[in-house]
């Protein structure tokens, strides 16, 4: 079974499970989605095949490329692309998406206000605040599951940052919260790494959740005092022997393609 099999599985078993529709929204944005085409794609232009269900379109997706091929029966066109920029390229369209129908135990068809939410959930941007810590300490009372969702977040943040530290913080104003700390982030990724932080604050089912986030060098006697109290997260070596898979939330190193 795939992720998305998983997750559906979870889904399926707890209708009323709020984090476990969550976790599948979450790992269809994370995974790589095979999408059908009506043609074969010119540049960077694309043209989904759609179908017709009981009045709605619907694009026709797959988590696997064997899985598009056992559908299809024969050679047919195709876009391999990030979860996340497919809803974010359909959202508006009222488009829905037919995953991995008729092929495996995921099959289902998503509509297309469950796209429009999943993008927009996915485009909310870290704001940035000026706020000065006065103490820091080993994290408390922070579900697991957000725990859990980080450690998978960051793990697809491979060569964006060294290390980050989870720790409970104290605030020149007197606010107490979480701040995850990111140590010798690649100039330009930060804001990625922040927003992977958030998705997996927003996708661990935590409701009205704030966690910060914090950039700084090793050299910055800061990252010492982090070391002794956080919970440390190492990201991944990319392998420079092969292309690097694309990296965390809002860093694509292509452009996306578009609709035709």
């Amino acid at each position: 079974m795939t992720d998305i099999d998983t997750a559906h599985a979870a889904m399926e078993a707890a209708p009323d499970d709020d984090a476990a529709r969550l976790r599948f929204y979450e790992r269809l944005a994370d995974s790589e989605i095979y999408l059908l085409l009506g043609e074969e794609a010119e540049g960077d232009q694309i043209t989904p095949a759609l179908f017709d269900v009981e009045g709605v379109q619907y694009a026709l997706i797959f988590d696997r490329e064997e899985r598009l091929s056992d559908f299809v029966g024969r050679a047919a066109p195709y876009a391999a692309l990030p979860g996340r920029a497919l809803v974010q390229m359909l959202a508006g369209q009222s488009v829905g998406l037919g995953l991995n129908l008729e092929v495996a135990p995921s099959g289902m068809l998503i509509p297309a206000d469950a796209v429009d939410w999943l993008a927009q959930t996915l485009s909310h941007a870290p704001s940035e605040t000026e706020a000065r810590l006065t103490a820091i300490a080993a994290p408390r009372q922070l579900p697991q599951s957000v725990v859990t969702g980080l450690d998978r977040k960051l793990a697809i943040a491979a060569g964006l940052a060294q290390t980050a530290y989870l720790v409970a913080a104290t605030y020149d104003s007197g606010a107490q919260g979480h701040v995850l700390a990111f140590v010798d982030a690649v100039s330009g990724a930060e804001k990625a790494l922040a927003s992977a932080a958030g998705e997996a604050l927003t996708f661990s089912g935590i409701e009205a959740g704030v966690m910060d986030v914090l950039f700084l060098q090793a050299s910055d006697p800061m990252a010492a005092r982090l070391a002794r109290v956080g919970l440390r997260f190492d990201l991944p070596v990319p392998d420079r022997h092969t292309p690097q898979a694309p990296p965390a939330p809002g860093m694509d190193p292509s452009k996306p393609p578009k609709l035709r």
